[in-house]
């Protein structure tokens, strides 16, 4: 790293597991490596009060605790973490510019690990119980309701895949959907009304999360009728689908019609040496273990690219 231009040959923006990972083989490869992390770096993961599924811990651990063990780790191989978020990137010629903090840096190979975050429905009682009864990720938390019944909001894809996982553990799961049918492909809908542990409702929409600490039930309202209905549930899963967080390169690399950055098998974008990993191109599995997987990728593809 050149102290005068700030310029590294690798610059990591995102700190989630993705780019924690991407940092630690980076700088272990060899290369100077910069991570942009944010105000509070960790990504997603900073929410999630218990973590079962990830690798080499016996006992669950809290999603705060295991991002600051994986700064320290990047750190203390030699990355420089920087809390700042990046306001410009400039790929139209190498190296790269990038913009943070009101400081200039450059870096021959950029990874984008910006991640993505689950949409939410935007109640001051859905806020209340996050964490605390109401989830965005049923294949994270689902394991916790066993033996319970649960809801699923939404009508897409994606609902219903949930809804249908959710079956594994619950004694029955609710899909509630604020239309009168759902948007999930034929194939998933018949999934789901062959299920006997599924009840859908349609034309219903949450009116209120309740509970004293934790959730216990939610107050649905009739968007056609205007009546209430309430389900005794310890278990809300909003899935309404996930927002990339690409603004900061639309316009500078392909993304598909969603929004996540196009990118191939090896990490690689739209334009050479910018390469992408975790959610922020993953369209799929939202999981920490596989977007610190494609961190790997990425970071082992951009040494490649150095040589």
């Amino acid at each position: 790293m050149n102290e005068q231009t700030n310029h590294y040959e690798i610059a990591i923006v995102g700190s989630g597991p993705a780019g924690f990972t991407a940092a630690i083989y980076a700088v272990r490869g060899g290369a100077s490596t910069v991570l942009f992390g944010g105000v509070a770096p960790g990504g997603q993961l900073l929410q999630t009060m218990e973590i079962e599924n990830y690798p080499g811990f016996v006992d669950p651990v809290v999603g705060a605790d295991l991002m600051m063990r994986m700064l320290k780790q990047a750190a203390r191989l030699g990355t420089r973490v920087l809390q700042e978020s990046v306001s410009e990137a400039d790929f139209s010629a190498s190296p790269f510019k990038l913009k943070a903090g009101g400081r200039d840096y450059t870096a021959d190979v950029v990874i984008l690990a910006t991640g993505a975050q689950a949409r939410w429905l935007g109640m001051p009682s859905e806020e209340k119980f996050k964490g605390k009864g109401v989830s965005g990720c049923a294949t994270c938390d689902g394991f916790f309701f066993r033996g319970r019944e649960v809801c699923v909001v939404g009508g897409g894809d994606s609902a219903a895949e949930d809804a249908l996982f959710l079956t594994k553990f619950a004694t029955k799961v609710y899909l509630v959907h604020r239309r009168d049918k759902l948007r999930a492909s034929f194939r998933l809908q018949e999934k789901l009304k062959a299920n006997p542990k599924i009840e859908l409702i349609y034309d219903h929409v949450p009116e209120e999360f309740i509970g004293e600490g934790k959730l216990t039930a939610v107050n649905l309202k009739n968007v056609k009728t205007g009546a209430v209905r309430r389900l005794e549930v310890p278990g809300a899963f909003i899935a309404i689908g996930h927002t990339p967080a690409t603004e900061l390169v639309k316009g500078k690399l392909a993304l598909d019609e969603s929004g996540y950055v196009l990118a191939n098998d090896k990490t690689e974008t739209s334009v050479p040496g910018v390469f992408a990993a975790g959610d922020v191109m993953d369209t799929r599995y939202k999981q920490a273990v596989v977007a610190a997987g494609a961190g790997c990728k990425a970071a082992l593809e951009a040494l490649e690219f150095l040589e």
